[in-house]
């Protein structure tokens, strides 16, 4: 079902919780708003959508990816300056991203994965993550 955007933020500065595997229904729910938004978003997470749950869905070509507690487990030592904007914030920021990254996470089968991701990917899946620590970016 697609969600109506969250612009709080208050609620957008909180971290998020673990997702469980009854959190794949809020997954799906990211995967469509995302696509209802898919002319001008690459990427979102669940608090995006009103929902404390560690859960972010992106774009890949044509593709929609969700990840379930998505966890960097290795990056690259090597860092880029970026320029960012996000539905839940308006205007943009200028971060600080790694060329790659590696994360583990559980898919909509609730299984276990871990994949390496560079280039604009990577951007977006940080980007992602940080919203799930609460950073307003």
């Amino acid at each position: 079902m697609v969600k109506e955007i969250m612009k709080d933020l208050l609620f957008l500065g909180q971290k998020a919780e673990a997702a469980a595997k009854e959190d794949i229904a809020i997954a799906e729910d990211l995967l469509d708003t995302l696509r209802a938004h898919r002319e001008h978003c690459v990427g979102m997470a669940a608090n995006m959508i009103g929902e404390r749950k560690a859960i972010i869905a992106m774009a890949e070509g044509n593709r929609l990816t969700a990840m379930l507690n998505p966890e960097v487990v290795k990056k690259s030592p090597r860092t880029y300056k970026a320029v960012e904007g996000c539905l839940s914030i308006p205007g943009e920021r200028e971060v600080e991203r790694h060329d790659w990254i590696e994360v583990k996470y559980r898919d909509m089968d609730w299984h276990k994965a871990k994949r390496k991701f560079t280039g604009f990917e990577a951007e977006i899946v940080q980007h992602e993550l940080d919203h799930l620590e609460g950073k307003l970016i």
